[in-house]
């Protein structure tokens, strides 16, 4: 099981200033306890400001065909943004930012593990619920899951022609990363600081 979290107002409050932005809500999975109140307080500020393209909610942003078709019901309005705010566990975002390859794809929430069951989705995203996530980062496509070695400061070298030293099948998830911030014009975010990864987050919650 895990749950989701909102990130602190500021932050995504400023992944919003300046910028129009269209908001897509998961409501699927009742046990990740989405903070639907708090969300939709932040998102009424938010539109009062005219930040706000469209609001799409769905049940399950990992039922690939389902999603397909609410977003191609929703693409001016994408179109009209400059930004995708997605809120939900990290398998969501990368879902949107696989569809939406030349938009911004911007997380609202963290994730957390919590004892019990995972769920299955018949996605190849996965997220490794480590509560503090990186998708804003690096375009979309989480670098715990995406690298074989969970590296959050680029690759390590050891790739060759595009593949993993760890997975020779396998494709180097910053290089993924780094072509994905090419095509959306942000290779700016690789500038951020050194990133040092929190492991005591990923136990928060369960305790």
């Amino acid at each position: 099981m895990l749950i989701t979290e909102l990130k602190p107002r500021e932050t995504i409050e400023s992944l919003a200033e300046g910028k129009k932005v269209f908001i897509i809500n998961c409501l699927g999975c009742k046990e990740v306890h989405f903070p639907e109140k708090e969300v939709t307080e932040l998102q009424k500020k938010l539109a009062e400001g005219g930040n706000v393209t469209g609001i799409l909610t769905t049940d399950y942003i990992c039922n690939p065909e389902n999603m397909e078709l609410r977003l191609k019901g929703h693409m001016s309005e994408i179109e009209a943004a400059d930004a995708v705010l997605v809120f939900s566990c990290g398998v969501g975002v990368q879902t949107i930012a696989g569809y939406l390859e030349e938009k911004k794809v911007c997380a609202a929430c963290d994730t957390y593990p919590l004892p019990g069951f995972q769920g299955v989705t018949p996605l190849e995203y996965k997220c490794d619920q480590c509560g503090e996530c990186y998708l804003n980062l690096t375009g979309g496509i989480c670098p715990i899951t995406a690298c074989s070695k969970s590296l959050v400061n680029g690759q390590c070298g050891g790739s060759k022609n595009g593949m993993c030293e760890v997975d020779p099948e396998m494709e180097c998830g910053w290089e993924r990363i780094y072509r994905r911030l090419e095509k959306i014009g942000r290779l700016d975010a690789l500038k951020c600081p050194t990133q040092v990864r929190n492991f005591a987050t990923d136990d928060e919650v369960s305790k």
